[in-house]
C-alpha cells in the first residue's frame, strides 16, 4: 500500500485569548494547513512552505516540544492509500489570511469554536493536545 508523508501546523496567534487558524478545503472540511513533504525538506520546511502557500502567513515561530501526527486511509484512483500527517504548533502575529485557489473559507477561533469547527476526529485530538501543551 503507498503511503504518503504530510506535514502542517497548527497555528494560533494571541492576544487575549489564544485563536487557531483552520482551513475549508475545496471538498468542505475544516483542517490545519498542511501539505505533501518534497524531496529534502524537513517537517518544519514543509509546515512553513504550506502555511505560507495556503495562507499567505510568511512570519511564523514554531514551539519546540509539540509534534502529534494521524493516520488515514483514503482511496486515490482506486488505489488505497495510507496518509501519515505530522503536526507541529506554530505562532503568528499575522491576522491577515490570504487563502490559495484551494480553499474556500478560513477562520481564526478560540478552542471550543475550532474543536466543533474541525471535521475530523484525529483532528480534534490534535488540537486537544495542542490546547493542553499552550496551558502549561
Amino acid at each position: 500500500m503507498p503511503i504518503e508523508k504530510s506535514a502542517g501546523a497548527i497555528v494560533f496567534r494571541r492576544n487575549k485569548k489564544i485563536k487557531y487558524l483552520l482551513i475549508q478545503y475545496g471538498w468542505g472540511h475544516w483542517e490545519f494547513p498542511r501539505g505533501l513533504i518534497e524531496k529534502g525538506e524537513s517537517l518544519e520546511d514543509t509546515a512553513r512552505r504550506e502555511i505560507r502557500e495556503e495562507t499567505g502567513i510568511e512570519n511564523i515561530r514554531f514551539i519546540s516540544g509539540f509534534k502529534e501526527w494521524i493516520k488515514f486511509f483514503f482511496k486515490l484512483k482506486g488505489k488505497n492509500i495510507m496518509k501519515i500527517a505530522t503536526f507541529l504548533l506554530a505562532e503568528t502575529k499575522t491576522e491577515k489570511v490570504k487563502l490559495s485557489y484551494e480553499h474556500k473559507d478560513y477562520g481564526w477561533l478560540d478552542y471550543k469554536e475550532a474543536l466543533n469547527r474541525l471535521t475530523f476526529e484525529n483532528s480534534k485530538e490534535v488540537l486537544k493536545k495542542a490546547n493542553d501543551f499552550l496551558k502549561k
